[in-house]
């Protein structure tokens, strides 16, 4: 049922991924490693998120979500609250970390962030992530949860105006969740997220997962 929906969608809800005491856990363990903002981007090279990167992808209702083979190649924290507030508009993930930059006519969208190069993924890539946003406390209707458009991530990279044009004809479908649930979905998917109105802190774990070969030459910045 789980992967009809993410095949269909490109998102999917999985409750329970993670029980109170280890969503404590890990934000024990995060502390002093997320910086100042509202967000860091590296984080896979932590132990406790090296081992949540396989706990998830072994757990019930995630196991037939991420392809067998497949690597978690980023893990990024996010953190939103009337403190620490931001938008995001209407929007598909992608670019992709890797090791170094390469020439090559398919490749584009260069960035240098964080002392790590982003590239835009080739689409025979993008079609294959998966990214799986754990969340470490509850995320209501206030709290600024990503609100997606059904069915997009199937429509290739979409430009801004057809974006828009798209939204407005699909409509978009809000995802809040509970302490512990993982909003699983295709970075391609359309997803935008409102400012946080509410007094709580939205803090996720945003992984991504993808094949662990990549083309024209490319490597992840880091792959466990």
């Amino acid at each position: 049922m789980l992967a009809d929906a993410f095949a269909r969608d490109g998102f999917v809800l999985v409750p329970g991924v993670l029980a109170a005491d280890g969503c404590a856990s890990v934000l024990a363990d995060l502390q002093g490693h997320t910086g100042q903002g509202p967000g860091a981007r590296h984080l896979l090279t932590l132990s406790s998120c090296e081992r949540l990167a396989g706990q998830l992808r072994a757990a019930p209702g995630l196991a037939d979500l991420i392809p067998p083979g497949h690597l978690a190649v980023q893990c990024t924290y996010f953190e939103k609250s009337r403190d620490s507030n931001w938008l995001v508009a209407l929007h598909q993930d992608l670019s992709i970390p890797v090791q170094r930059k390469m020439e090559h006519p398919a490749l584009k969208g260069w960035a240098l962030k964080e002392a790590t190069y982003f590239v835009q993924a080739p689409p025979q890539v993008l079609e294959q992530l998966v990214a799986v946003r754990v969340h470490l406390e509850d995320c209501g209707p206030d709290d600024g949860p990503l609100r997606v458009v059904p069915g997009s991530h199937a429509m290739g990279v979409i430009d801004s105006a057809d974006a828009v044009q798209l939204r407005d004809e699909r409509g978009e479908v809000t995802c809040p969740a509970a302490q512990g649930e993982a909003l699983v979905m295709r970075p391609l998917l359309l997803h935008a997220s409102s400012k946080a109105s509410g007094s709580s802190r939205r803090r996720v774990l945003h992984f991504l997962f993808g094949p662990a070969q990549l083309p024209y030459g490319l490597a992840w910045a880091a792959a466990v």
